[in-house]
């Protein structure tokens, strides 16, 4: 297993070749920020790491131990802000590494979706994301507002694609576009990564028998799921 500091040098040196040459983010007008644009990518797609229960979480153990490393690392917001600045590329940029970790073609990707809060369901009023975030049903943590995120996973665990509606919507009008987009790609919708060949595997949740046949006919996307109870048995 690789230490930190082999890690991160590895990850930052990927990010930064891929970036000189697909020139994913262009120069910005104004001061310099505190950190690079290779730098700001590498830290956010780090701070993804499962180890970190939030970017609170994250950010003191950036503080504490990556400071030599990063030593022009600004505050925690203004850190927050470069982040979001640079969303599209690091999204581009997660699942281009996700691609390329993949090496030998797998046979499979796991399919599945997640509930992403972003308030207490409970609250009143329609929030800063009206119009976009909504309640839904999470069997892991009940009724929340927020969204559903997609995500295709190959078995070594790297995400190779995702995307994400309202949390009211089912699996099956996600996995559509999921794989409409896979099928055809759309220049501000990279998140869902490239075709796949073969075969996604899902929960319950993306069952139906004239779902799997248009998602095969229509996009090529071959999907599998466990049996139903009743047919088990």
């Amino acid at each position: 297993m690789l230490d930190v500091d082999t890690f991160l040098t590895a990850l930052y040196v990927m990010v930064d070749d891929f970036r000189q040459s697909h020139r994913t983010v262009r120069g910005r007008p104004g001061p310099d920020a505190s950190l690079c644009c290779s730098e700001i990518i590498t830290l956010s797609i780090f701070a993804r790491w499962s180890r970190f229960t939030s970017e609170r979480d994250f950010y003191r153990y950036a503080e504490a131990h990556l400071r030599g490393a990063f030593p022009t690392l600004p505050d925690r917001s203004q850190f927050n802000r470069l982040a979001r600045s640079h969303a599209r590329a690091i999204e581009e940029i997660a699942v281009k590494l996700g691609e390329m970790l993949e090496g030998v073609a797998r046979p499979y990707q796991a399919l599945d979706s997640s509930a992403m809060p972003v308030r207490d369901a409970k609250r009143r009023g329609h929030g800063w994301l009206a119009g976009e975030a909504d309640i839904g049903w999470s069997n892991s943590i009940g009724w929340y507002e927020g969204f559903s995120l997609l995500a295709a996973i190959e078995p070594s665990g790297a995400i190779t694609g995702f995307c994400f509606g309202s949390a009211s919507t089912a699996d099956p009008p996600l996995a559509e576009t999921f794989f409409a987009v896979r099928a055809t790609p759309h220049p501000r919708l990279t998140s869902v990564g490239s075709a796949f060949s073969g075969t996604y595997v899902t929960d319950k949740g993306f069952e139906g028998a004239e779902n799997h046949r248009r998602w095969l006919d229509h996009y090529g996307a071959e999907v599998v799921h466990p049996l139903a109870r009743s047919v088990q048995h």
